[in-house]
């Protein structure tokens, strides 16, 4: 084997992600699969679950399915410890789940508002608490948390959302400044619009979509592969000096 696909390689290794069962999160079950990882997919859509398993398993690698809701506290807490308990420690912490309310400051309600930090950072957090533990013990770990553009810069109608996503930003600098000392690594990506089925009802519209993308240089919206290939490298051990970053994938926009 080439020393840089062994740099890239995921071979022995477990990972959690959440939200798995379509978008971004699915395509990060396959592409880590592909690279050697086995999975424990999460998410409340079992059919979608059932997809994630048969994307992982026709690559060999083992794939284990929860469904949980991470609105409830119990949700994140029952997948870590089913994880926990079939594979004994989880190497790789993708935390993807998230919901999206698009309404202005002023229609915003506050149930809304509780549940979109609920499922975007404090999922993430309850995570982190429940598998970091295994982590530290054995001296090595990954934690990546899926961020967004806007909880980097403003975008109207999404004030929930944008809070949330930097509060989980600022959650990635915390476990870093106190894990990394166990050869824990944990880093936000922070994408641009990215075509999942969550992108496609917000930006979908030529009317709301074209005026976004005449801001990002490239020209475009993302694809969930372009996030899940860099997941692949935050996962891999060719980062391991990469610790602590909010890391933009948004065609330029945030450049310019």
């Amino acid at each position: 084997m080439a020393n840089y696909v062994e740099r890239f390689s995921l071979q022995g290794r477990t990972a959690l992600v959440s939200g798995a069962s379509k978008g971004i999160g699915l395509e990060i079950c396959a592409v880590l699969a592909d690279a050697g990882a086995d999975i424990v997919a999460v998410a409340r859509d079992t059919d979608g679950l059932a997809t994630a398993k048969a994307s992982v398993e026709s690559t060999g690698r083992q794939c284990l399915t929860v469904a949980a809701d991470f609105a409830t506290v119990e949700g994140p807490r029952d997948a870590a410890q089913q994880a926990l308990a079939r594979f004994g420690t989880i190497d790789i912490l993708v935390n993807n789940a998230g919901i999206a309310v698009t309404d202005s400051i002023l229609d915003t309600t506050a149930e809304d508002w509780d549940s979109v930090m609920a499922v975007n950072l404090r999922s993430a957090f309850l995570m982190a608490q429940a598998l970091g533990p295994k982590m530290i013990e054995q001296q090595q770990g990954k934690i990546i948390n899926i961020s967004s553009q806007t909880g980097v810069i403003a975008l109207d109608d999404h004030c929930a959302y944008a809070a949330s996503k930097n509060g989980l930003n600022a959650l990635t600098k915390s476990i870093t400044s106190e894990w990394a000392k166990h050869n824990i690594q944990c880093n936000a990506i922070c994408p641009t619009v990215i075509l999942t089925p969550m992108g496609e009802k917000v930006w979908g519209e030529p009317a709301k979509g074209d005026p976004m993308k005449a801001k990002i240089p490239a020209g475009r919206f993302g694809r969930p592969v372009e996030v899940a290939d860099l997941v692949l490298y935050l996962a891999s051990p060719a980062s391991d000096l990469v610790n602590g970053d909010t890391i933009m994938i948004d065609g330029g926009y945030t450049a310019v």
